[in-house]
C-alpha cells in the first residue's frame, strides 16, 4: 500500500510504498476514505524534540481516520466487512483503575495511533475493534475523520452546564471553531470568540461567534469582559490555544467561583499568578485531553444527527495523500489560513 512515512530523523515525511498490516485478532483493517491532520500531527512532521524521543523511524503518522472495514479479527466482534467507522485515536487497555472506572481516556496504559503505534496517513490501518466507532449509515461520511477533534470540543465544552452562561473561546483554531458551534447550539447566553488570524476570525463568525476580539489589539481584557455583559467576569473560559498571554488574559476574565478549562498545548512552562488568578478566584480548573470514551461519542453523534451543529465549515481544503506536502506546508504557515485540512488516497 502506500503510506506517508516518517522514514528519517528530520523534517518531513515521504509517501512510499509498504506492507498493508496484518491485523491481529481483535483488530480491524480499515480501508482508508479519510485522515485528517491535527495539531499533533504538526511536531511529528517537523520532527521536534518530543517526536524524536517518543517515535520509531520509520513510522506511518496520522490518527484522525475513517473508512471502511475490510478484515475482521477472529476476536473482533460486532462488526461487519463493509462497515464504515470513525476511529477513537486513544488504545485503552480496559483493565487498569481509570478504565474499570469510566476514565478510559487517561487509562494507566494509554498508546495513541498514529503515535505510539502505526496510524492512517496510508491505504489501509490496522485498529483495535475497540477503538472504531461503527456508524448507522453513511449520513456522515464526509467528516468521518474529524469526529475525533470534534470530540474533543464536546468534551471540553460540555464538561459544565453552559446554558445561559457566558463563554470564551480563547483560540480558534479547529477544536476552537467546534467549540464556538456546540456552545452555541446547547444554550450558551453569549459566546465570545479570541482569536488573531483573520481567516479564522471569519470561520468563528460562521460557526456562530456573538462576539469576535482580535488580541493584538489594545484593551482585550477590557472588551472580553464587557461583551459577557457582567463586571464580574466570564462564566466559563475555554482555553483552546496554550499560548502565555492568552492564558493569563483568560485566567483574568472569568469570574470568581467560574470554570477554566484547560486545552490549548503550550510550547514550554508557563508562568501563572497562581494565588489571585485560580486560589483567591475560586476558579474550577479543568485539564481535557481526548474524549471520554465513548460517552463523548455518543453525544456528539446526538449533536451531528438532529443538525444541531455542523462542523463542515471548519473543513477548507482536502488533498490527495500524494500531495501531503502541500497541505503540510498551509497548516504549517503562521498566517492560520486554513482550518481541517483532509488527505486522502
Amino acid at each position: 500500500m502506500k503510506a506517508i512515512c516518517k522514514t528519517k530523523p528530520a523534517p518531513g515525511a515521504e509517501y512510499i510504498d509498504i506492507d498493508t498490516p496484518r491485523i491481529k485478532s481483535d483488530e480491524l483493517l480499515i480501508k482508508i476514505h479519510a485522515t485528517s491532520i491535527c495539531g499533533s500531527d504538526l511536531p511529528i512532521y517537523t520532527y521536534s524534540s518530543w517526536s524524536a524521543a517518543r517515535m520509531p523511524i520509520p513510522f506511518v503518522f496520522g490518527h484522525e481516520m475513517c473508512g471502511e472495514v475490510v478484515e475482521i479479527g477472529d476476536k473482533a466482534k460486532g462488526f461487519n466487512k463493509g462497515d464504515f467507522v470513525s476511529v477513537e485515536s486513544h488504545i485503552f487497555c480496559g483493565m487498569c483503575y481509570q478504565c474499570r472506572n469510566d476514565q478510559r481516556h487517561v487509562c494507566s496504559n494509554l498508546k495513541i495511533l498514529g503515535i505510539d503505534v502505526p496510524g492512517g496517513f496510508a491505504e489501509y490501518a490496522a485498529v483495535p475493534a475497540r477503538c472504531a466507532w461503527k456508524h448507522s449509515d453513511n449520513s456522515l461520511k464526509d467528516i468521518g475523520s474529524i469526529m475525533e477533534p470534534l470530540g474533543n470540543a464536546v468534551f471540553a465544552t460540555l464538561s459544565e452546564d453552559i446554558i445561559g452562561k457566558s463563554v470564551l473561546i480563547s483560540g480558534c483554531g479547529p477544536q476552537g471553531l467546534f467549540a464556538v458551534q456546540i456552545a452555541k447550539a446547547c444554550g450558551a447566553a453569549k459566546v465570545i470568540a479570541v482569536e488573531t488570524s483573520a481567516f479564522r476570525k471569519n470561520l468563528a463568525a460562521q460557526m456562530g461567534a456573538d462576539v469576535i476580539i482580535d488580541p493584538t489589539e489594545d484593551n482585550t481584557l477590557e472588551k472580553i469582559i464587557e461583551a459577557g455583559g457582567e463586571k464580574s467576569g466570564i462564566d466559563i473560559v475555554l482555553e483552546m490555544s496554550g499560548n502565555q498571554q492568552a492564558v493569563n488574559t483568560a485566567l483574568k476574565a472569568v469570574k470568581p467561583a467560574g470554570k477554566f478549562v484547560a486545552f490549548g498545548l503550550p510550547k514550554g512552562d508557563l508562568t501563572l499568578d497562581y494565588a489571585n488568578q485560580i486560589v483567591f478566584k475560586a476558579v474550577r480548573l479543568q485539564g481535557i485531553t481526548g474524549r471520554e470514551i465513548f460517552r463523548s461519542w455518543y453525544k456528539m453523534e446526538s449533536l451531528l444527527k438532529s443538525k444541531a451543529i455542523d462542523p463542515r465549515p471548519v473543513i477548507t481544503h482536502t488533498f490527495k495523500m500524494k500531495d501531503f506536502q502541500k497541505a503540510f506546508e498551509i497548516a504549517l504557515d503562521p498566517k492560520k489560513e486554513c482550518g481541517k485540512i483532509l488527505l486522502v488516497p
